[in-house]
């Protein structure tokens, strides 16, 4: 029996000699597959409109580990949901600094990396995120798969504006949280947040009480009441996608109080993309609007994957 079991064991030890003749330490292919996808023709669009142009990634395929956080129930973003918000990323934002402040501004401050996903993600007290900037490297952008039903006229009546759902879940939030790439790489100054110093309300800002009258308390949306950081964001991208006469019905209800405050504050966010990014908001602010108007009127093709 132990001369059976040692023939065993020797030819065992010569099959595996054997086989390790054969993975040759030299040979270039790699003994590990990585599973590819052909590239479509979206894939195609993106390379040819953000990857070699700018080298920014976007990332609409689900990728759970890298795109969100596990306290979120989050789902993938539709293919042509993904290609429309492409369209928005670049027409309105992208393409909006590169004619204001020029391709080198975009190249050096735009994040390297956009996620997509289907839907919102919910907090418990009944508010959820549109979208999130982390470390000035990337964006995460929610709730694409409600893009059909908000260009269909959905939440349409937001303050009055008769785009203000494209404009407040989508549009404004890509603003937003450039906004929040900027002040990652150059922050803002600290004046800033001397302006209104001890009304910040932190995750108060969702509760019924601040849900309104926020105008005359010196803050431009519920949710810039949040901290001086959201205030800032808010206040820039708001002001690049509203026109002036929207803006000025909004400080008619701040009062003048709430109005002087308002106007302190876009006052230091006017200088802090004058002096350091060398931006005129006011030109940027004009040049977002066209391009806004543009896609609103439906002169703009968000569908299309053509490779110009």
């Amino acid at each position: 029996m132990k001369k059976y079991i040692l023939l065993f064991a020797v030819a065992l030890f010569a099959l595996s000699l054997s086989s390790c003749r054969k993975e040759d330490p030299l040979n270039p292919e790699s003994i590990i597959t990585v599973n590819t996808k052909e590239k479509n023709d979206f894939d195609k669009w993106l390379e040819a409109n953000f990857v070699n142009p700018y080298n920014i990634s976007i990332k609409y395929r689900y990728e759970m580990d890298q795109t969100s956080s596990y306290s979120y129930y989050t789902i993938p973003a539709d293919l042509e949901c993904s290609i429309i918000m492409a369209h928005l990323v670049k027409y309105l934002c992208i393409d909006s600094y590169d004619e204001v402040a020029g391709v080198k501004f975009t190249r050096t401050y735009f994040p390297k990396m956009f996620f997509f996903i289907g839907e919102w993600e919910y907090s418990n007290n009944g508010t959820f995120r549109l979208g999130t900037a982390e470390g000035g490297k990337k964006i995460i952008l929610t709730g694409l798969n409600y893009l059909p039903y908000v260009m269909q006229g959905a939440y349409s009546s937001y303050r009055g504006d008769p785009e203000g759902g494209l404009n407040h879940y989508y549009v404004k939030t890509i603003h937003h949280e450039f906004t929040h790439i900027l002040n990652q790489t150059k922050d803002f100054p600290a004046d800033f947040r001397l302006v209104t110093p001890t009304s910040y309300v932190a995750d108060s800002w969702s509760d019924a009480e601040y849900g309104s009258g926020y105008l005359p308390r010196g803050f431009v949306s519920s949710y810039s009441q949040k901290e001086d950081r959201e205030d800032f964001a808010e206040i820039l991208s708001l002001y690049i996608t509203n026109s002036q006469e929207t803006w000025d019905s909004w400080m008619v209800e701040a009062g003048d109080e709430g109005a002087q405050l308002i106007e302190a504050k876009l006052s230091i966010v006017k200088s802090y993309m004058r002096t350091t990014f060398e931006i005129d908001l006011d030109v940027l602010r004009d040049v977002v609007l066209r391009r806004q108007a543009e896609v609103f009127n439906g002169e703009v093709d968000l569908r299309s994957l053509e490779i110009l």
